[in-house]
């Protein structure tokens, strides 16, 4: 019995130490897929559930809500397509990353019941691509007990159509925290994916 629990301890002692300590491939490969297993299936949906969401963390792939230059700078060519949904400089500077975001950044999501969901909230949606898109609220309506919402992208002149009328079972959740840069990662990886899957 102390045999087998001094095997067992060796055998521990071993493992962490090529886990933690040893610099050779397998043990990188080891820790990439460990750290993938972890945040899919530990991190992600724990997020999930502490922020009433599916889906708490979307990675930005393009810059149609980047802006150029500050807030004071960029609102001026902005102006006059917001507008038209009645919205001011004064409002949009009240809004939720009022300074926008760009591809590459990291945003965490958290559910809001659709009552709750403003103009000027950033809007993550379903649309006609596989990833989701991530604009800003712009029109909010009520048809019987369902909630309807309109999003314009920030450095967008317009809309796209699938963005001008989105039912509340295609919201995904709201913006909350933009996390620079770290996105890429994920952008990466989904890159990576996808030519492995289209045959390079």
């Amino acid at each position: 019995m102390a045999a087998t629990g001094n095997a067992l301890k060796r055998a521990g002692k071993k493992f962490w130490n090529f886990v933690w300590n040893d610099n050779s491939i397998w043990s990188w490969i080891f820790n990439a897929v460990l750290a993938f297993i972890l945040i899919k299936f530990l991190v992600y949906p724990g997020l999930g559930l502490v922020f009433h969401t599916k889906s708490p963390v979307v990675a930005v792939i393009s810059d149609s809500m980047r802006h150029n230059g500050d807030f004071e700078s960029w609102w001026p060519s902005m102006e006059a397509p917001y507008a038209k949904f009645n919205i001011s400089k004064a409002d949009f500077n009240g809004f939720v990353m009022s300074n926008g975001f760009k591809r590459g950044d990291l945003i965490l999501l958290k559910g809001k019941k659709p009552e709750d969901i403003h103009i000027g909230d950033v809007l993550v949606f379903k649309g006609t691509t596989p990833e989701p898109i991530i604009h800003r609220a712009v029109n909010k309506w009520k048809t019987g007990d369902a909630y309807h919402f309109s999003t314009k992208g920030d450095a967008n002149l317009g809309q796209r159509d699938e963005e001008k009328e989105i039912s509340q079972d295609r919201v995904i959740g709201t913006g909350w925290i933009k996390i620079p840069y770290i996105g890429y990662v994920k952008i990466l990886f989904t890159d990576i994916v996808n030519n492995i899957r289209g045959g390079g």
